[in-house]
């Protein structure tokens, strides 16, 4: 059996497409029939060859998205043929298997315990969450790396109560994420920060209170919105040195906190001033919003579907995956929101 796959086969190239010939599935693998697949900025960085020397040229690539079992590995017993599943970088409850080597030819192509930017997928098992067949797939992609994050960000890691300001930076999809999960909570100030007027005017409907455009005055204008205190809270989704140390700038003495879920290049350094330290502001960083997959993502999912949040206005771009480097561009670029492959 053979699938056909976006491969990186050289840092700082586009993808190119291949098929791939399938190999016999180990244990605790499962092969996934995908329908959806995000694009996260983190891809980005590996694409452009921004998170070090990468030894496993030619590889697969991609780590959220949707789909249906096709078939499963000896030893795997959280999925079952036909079952519709969501695929997600985040551990959670089952095997583990490594990775898996496929073959085009005489050419040997790497994969990791998921791969997503590919119409047939061997995952491992505890990268797979089952869902019920009503659950919406395109939606569902969501769910693995975007939602998680920045959602799980605000859930687990915040204590955002109604007296609550917060400030994003950053409206792609972990970043909109965090947005509508903040609005669940309805605290008095939301300010979203971007670079583009349009994803300004998406925080407005998503429950933003406040939108700012990352410009030469921002550090002004956060002043002037919350009156020369700046916000209690700081969720940075940009992955940029210079977008991370005006975070932390932002948040109030004594008790702000700052939250970095962005990606910067290897070996990006941020500067801080020690003194904010001691005035008690604190900086953190998140694995993937201190997600528990197998806890969260059914709740996130019950949430934002029985509630009716506006997943849609997450998925700024749909196409095949012949047009994934189109898509990626639009990501690099900062004119996307989240871009999904459908397959």
């Amino acid at each position: 059996m053979k699938t056909r796959a976006a491969v990186l086969v050289e840092c700082g190239k586009p993808l190119e497409l291949m098929e791939l010939e399938i190999p016999k599935l180990q244990e605790g693998q499962v092969l996934v029939k995908m329908s959806y697949s995000g694009i996260c900025r983190t891809q980005l960085n590996e694409i452009n060859g921004l998170k070090g020397p990468d030894p496993y040229l030619p590889h697969t690539l991609g780590h959220e998205g949707s789909g249906t079992v096709y078939s499963v590995g000896p030893g795997v017993t959280k999925v079952k043929v036909a079952d519709p599943v969501i695929l997600t970088w985040i551990i959670g409850k089952g095997k583990g298997p490594r990775g898996t080597i496929y073959t085009s030819g005489n050419t040997k192509v790497n994969s990791g315990a998921i791969s997503t930017f590919m119409e047939y997928s061997i995952i491992a098992e505890n990268r797979l969450i089952p869902i019920s067949k009503e659950t919406p797939l395109k939606e569902a992609s969501l769910f693995g790396c975007a939602i998680p994050t920045g959602a799980g960000i605000v859930y687990n890691e915040l204590n955002l109560k109604e007296n609550s300001s917060i400030a994003i930076f950053g409206l792609g999809g972990i970043g909109l994420s965090a947005l509508i999960a903040a609005a669940s909570k309805k605290p008095k100030m939301i300010i979203a920060i971007d670079l583009e007027p349009t994803k300004l005017e998406m925080a407005k409907e998503l429950g933003a209170t406040h939108t700012v455009l990352f410009d030469d005055n921002l550090m002004k204008n956060i002043q002037s919105i919350t009156e020369g205190s700046g916000v209690d809270f700081a969720v940075e989704a940009v992955g940029k040195k210079d977008v991370m140390e005006t975070a932390f700038q932002s948040i109030k003495d004594k008790s702000g906190l700052c939250v970095l879920a962005g990606n910067v290049p290897k070996d990006t350094k941020i500067e801080c001033d020690p003194f904010d330290f001691i005035k008690g502001k604190r900086l953190i960083g998140t694995w993937g919003g201190k997600v528990d997959p197998d806890r969260d993502i059914p709740l996130f999912l019950d949430d934002f579907l029985k509630n009716a949040k506006p997943l849609k206005k997450l998925i700024s771009h749909e196409a095949p995956l012949e047009e994934i480097n189109a898509l990626i561009s639009l990501l690099e670029t900062g004119q996307a929101a989240r871009t999904l492959i459908s397959f």
